[in-house]
């Protein structure tokens, strides 16, 4: 679809056409890869300076050293912690920290996939003790029981449910953060965490191929002990291999180029638009458009009840049983408002919604009219 001559849906054998005027100018609201600003893209285009070039080379080599120095200034980074930088993405970090982290036990909180899928690679290590798992249900948040785990993991953001926990030092163990979803759209005091890791391709509108990480000096410690100490680790799933090569503004295999150009595009326009703060209050106010909007139909409801458990980044909405939430969805898609698609392991008639930093609230509120007009016609 685009903008000048929509494709159209047919239901019930009639066309479903949604105004021109209704449309968004953007109508990407994806969770997964998100919308990445036409600017970003322009200027990467004329990057050719460091496409196609060795990432050991100094042009590269500067690239990093940008991007560590504006997350270390986006992140108000406290002293003796360093940002890491590695090949591969999130679900990579889960068995980097299996590997490079865990001494002997996690304990893990569960309240979505991706929490989940953490404490499962824990689960599966040989050579650790079964982790302490604390669930609640999707929608809802909990945190990690202390026992004697020397990692204490959770989300600071479940993408798939949109429901966000507070992140805050508890136990005796390494705070270990999946900053993924939340990271450059939600605001956090780093010294709260031992680790806090991302990959960049949601409110950092970036690509895939790499995971960062904001690292204190104990699980530097942690991370070098547990090398030299005898364990067998992967080299690519060696932490303290990817902090040498970080200090040296490298990764360990060659990264993805647009992946770094997007991203330090990304990072000084954040820096630009005031920081985390500024970041999270321009996010919160699509979400809380979404939420009351929500409310305010017969048919939809917010799926996180908890108003201080939503998600400033991510809104999720329940349909109700009468509306067909493929059909609204197949309809969107054809006339160019695409990825609102429920989390598909929850198996929900549900939409969410994608309300990072990229993401304009004007689009926001387009997209909720052309809902209503989709609902109102099936």
């Amino acid at each position: 679809m685009t903008r000048d001559g929509p494709t159209v849906a047919w239901e019930n054998a009639q066309v479903i056409v949604i105004p021109q005027e209704l449309l968004p100018a953007d109508g990407r609201f994806g969770s997964g890869p998100a919308k990445v600003r036409a600017e970003a893209v322009d200027r990467l285009t004329r990057r050719q300076d460091v496409l196609g070039t060795s990432h050991r080379q100094a042009p590269v080599k500067h690239l990093v050293r940008e991007i560590q120095e504006g997350l270390a200034e986006l992140y108000r980074l406290p002293d003796g912690y360093e940002v890491v930088l590695g090949n591969g993405g999130s679900t990579l970090f889960w068995d980097m920290a299996v590997c490079s982290l865990i001494e002997q036990r996690s304990s893990h909180a569960v309240f979505g996939e991706f929490t989940r899928k953490f404490a499962r690679a824990a689960e599966r290590a040989p050579f650790l003790a079964a982790p302490l798992v604390e669930e609640s249900a999707p929608g809802t948040v909990t945190l990690p029981r202390t026992g004697d785990a020397d990692v204490l993991a959770w989300a600071h953001n479940e993408t798939s449910t949109g429901a966000a926990a507070p992140v805050e030092r508890i136990g005796e163990g390494l705070v270990v953060i999946d900053g993924t979803s939340a990271a450059g759209g939600m605001d956090v005091d780093v010294a709260d965490t031992d680790v806090y890791y991302f990959a960049p391709q949601k409110n950092l509108s970036s690509d895939g191929g790499l995971w960062l990480a904001l690292v204190s000096p104990a699980a530097l410690d942690r991370a070098a002990r547990l090398a030299s100490g005898g364990r067998w680790i992967p080299e690519i799933l060696n932490l303290d291999v990817a902090v040498q090569n970080s200090r040296k503004q490298q990764t360990l295999n060659t990264p993805a180029l647009t992946t770094l150009l997007l991203l330090q595009d990304q990072i000084a326009w954040l820096l630009e638009l005031g920081g985390l703060a500024a970041a999270e209050a321009r996010c919160r106010q699509m979400t809380d458009h979404v939420h009351a909007w929500a409310e305010s139909r017969p048919w939809a409801s917010s799926f996180v009840a908890d108003p201080g458990h939503r998600s400033p980044v991510v809104a999720t909405i329940d349909l109700a049983d009468e509306v067909d939430g493929k059909q609204v969805l197949s309809v969107l898609r054809d006339n160019g408002i695409v990825d609102i698609d429920p989390y598909r392991a929850l198996g929900r008639n549900q939409l969410r919604i994608g309300c990072y930093v990229s993401v304009d609230l004007a689009d926001v509120e387009a997209l909720t009219r052309c809902i209503d007009h989709v609902v109102e016609r099936l």
